[in-house]
């Protein structure tokens, strides 16, 4: 047996480190090449690290928790001989049946799923328990389970099943017992709850926001009669024809990235003793699931038709929820619009996307009587645009500007003026 090193690999474009969020085996364990030895997060994205060979895992030198750089080795492996010994094969292949009988009956490691798995699986209502995995330790991987879902053989989750409480429920009391001990401060009902990779690099993002950035904000309602009238016009014929949906969140990317052309100092950001203005505009948009949020990028918006942007709007927000997301699609945002009116919103204040000079929140359309020119009373649907900005780069003067037009350029969205293609 040969000793080899596995080392963090890249993960992604300008990805130079990523964190050992959990270890799928442990030492002494065989692995196929390829198999899946942990989860890693790399700037809010969940990866799989692969093995490099097929063997037996040794040491594992990162502990979880660790932050690795690309490069560095993160555990070692055994692997066999590839020069043949008359004198050692025997040997090596009583060892090898030996291990392979282990490996066929070793399940322990079949009912640990990655992030991916339970999004893909609670997507398509696959039960996991009748899912064979191809994993090192009957470990079901993302790819076992999109094969079964091209293959339209999906074991659908039935009654019985439920009655059984998934194993990760089954070891969350364990882990409460356990850490309760380790915390007296703790009272009879409370919920300890890990902190997740995701959720630590969010905490650390807003922590350096907050801590950096001398935030100011400033809000202007606008009045979208007639975009909303545009859109659900043709609403439906579009989602016949393209196969997905025209959102409204597709006009607000669409005039932000127009205005930004207009204003490139709100398309800036702070670099120590310079600002340096950027000269593509790549808009992060905010996409949440049910415990994480992720800030995928729509790469030069003002290129993009109103149709191009929402068919990116959707790729980006399925790839979040299917837990396909990959690092390069969080890289290179320069200015960040979030759709908070999707939850029924009206006011917020958003906290900036460090390093980004500026973030704009999209509140909820909200139809209302408005007091129109000559004194009349109009139902009209009005939405709350709210701009947050570092105020080391700018000010009240152009942000109010700069808001201003993206207010002008909603208010005046029709059929008459404004193309989806």
């Amino acid at each position: 047996m040969a000793t080899q090193n596995i080392t963090m690999p890249q993960l992604g474009e300008s990805v130079t480190e990523g964190t050992i969020d959990k270890w799928l085996i442990k030492p002494g364990d065989r692995v196929k090449k390829y198999d899946t030895l942990a989860e890693v997060q790399t700037d809010k994205v969940t990866a799989e690290l692969p093995s490099s060979f097929t063997g037996i895992i040794g040491e594992l030198i990162a502990k979880e928790g660790d932050t690795i750089e690309v490069g560095e080795v993160v555990c070692t492996i055994e692997i066999e001989e590839t020069t043949p010994s008359t004198n050692k094969a025997p040997e090596k292949a009583a060892t090898n049946s030996s291990v392979e009988q282990v490996k066929s009956t070793d399940q322990s490691m079949k009912t640990r799923y990655s992030p991916a798995v339970v999004r893909l699986a609670s997507e398509h209502q696959i039960d996991l328990t009748q899912v064979k995995g191809s994993g090192a330790s009957g470990r079901i991987t993302r790819k076992d389970i999109q094969k079964m879902i091209e293959a339209g053989a999906i074991p659908k989750v039935t009654p019985q099943i439920d009655e059984k409480p998934a194993v990760e429920i089954k070891q969350q009391p364990v882990t409460e017992v356990k850490q309760a001990k380790e915390y007296t401060s703790l009272s009879s009902g409370d919920i300890e709850i890990p902190v997740s990779g995701v959720r630590k690099a969010i905490a650390k993002n807003m922590l350096t926001s907050t801590q950096e950035i001398p935030h100011a904000w400033m809000m202007m309602e606008v009045d979208v009669t007639d975009l909303v009238n545009y859109r659900d016009s043709i609403k439906d014929e579009f989602k016949k024809k393209e196969g997905y949906s025209l959102t409204y969140f597709a006009f607000f990317v669409k005039a932000v990235s127009q205005a930004l052309k207009e204003f490139p100092m709100m398309n800036s950001q702070w670099q120590g003793d310079k600002i340096i203005q950027k000269k593509e505009i790549n808009l992060s948009i905010a996409v949440a699931t049910d415990d994480a949020l992720f800030v995928p990028v729509i790469h030069n918006a003002d290129d993009k038709s109103i149709k191009g942007i929402a068919k990116e709007i959707h790729e980006l927000a399925s790839k979040v929820r299917s837990g396909k997301l990959k690092s390069e699609d969080m890289q290179g945002g320069t200015f960040t619009v979030n759709n908070t009116g999707s939850f029924g919103s009206v006011q917020s204040m958003g906290i900036i996307n460090y390093p980004q000079a500026a973030i704009l929140q999209i509140e909820s359309i909200v139809k209302r009587p408005v007091i129109m020119n000559g004194g009349m009373f109009a139902a009209r649907d009005m939405v709350n645009i709210c701009l947050s900005i570092d105020h080391r780069i700018l000010d009240g003067l152009i942000s109010g500007k700069f808001l201003g037009r993206v207010k002008e350029i909603l208010e005046n969205i029709s059929k008459d003026n404004t193309s989806i293609y």
